[in-house]
C-alpha cells in the first residue's frame, strides 16, 4: 500500500484555514469524485476523504495542514500524479496568485 504525506505551514489561523479546508474538500468531491466528512473541532478540524482505492486525512490546524492518503495497490501506481495534483491544489489554495498588477492609470478622455 502507497502513502501520501503532505504537511504545509501557514499563518492564517483556524477559521481562515477551516475555510480553506471546505474549498479543498468541494474541489477533490468534484475532480475526483471523492466523499468527503468534516469534523469541527476545538483546535482542529479533520477531512476524511475516501473513494475506490483512496482513503485519508487532512488535519486542519491554525497554523498547519497535514494530509495523509493511503492509496491501493491499482490507484499506487498514479501516486507521483495524484500527489503532485494534491499539492498543487493545497498550495493554489493556500497562495492564490496575486491579481495582475495594473501598468499605469487610466486616464479619462476628453
Amino acid at each position: 500500500m502507497s502513502v501520501i504525506h503532505i504537511h504545509r505551514h501557514h499563518h492564517l489561523g483556524l477559521e481562515e484555514a477551516r475555510r480553506i479546508a471546505f474549498l479543498w474538500a468541494e474541489q477533490v468531491e468534484e475532480e475526483f469524485d471523492m466523499e468527503c466528512a468534516y469534523e469541527e473541532g476545538d483546535t482542529q478540524d479533520t477531512v476524511y476523504f475516501s473513494r475506490s482505492g483512496v482513503k485519508g486525512t487532512l488535519q486542519v490546524q491554525g497554523d498547519q495542514f497535514e494530509l495523509r492518503a493511503e492509496l491501493g495497490f491499482l490507484v499506487g501506481a498514479f501516486k507521483g500524479r495524484i500527489e503532485q495534483e494534491i499539492t498543487q491544489q493545497l498550495d493554489t489554495l493556500l497562495h492564490p496568485p496575486a491579481a495582475k498588477k495594473h501598468k499605469g492609470h487610466a486616464h479619462r478622455k476628453k
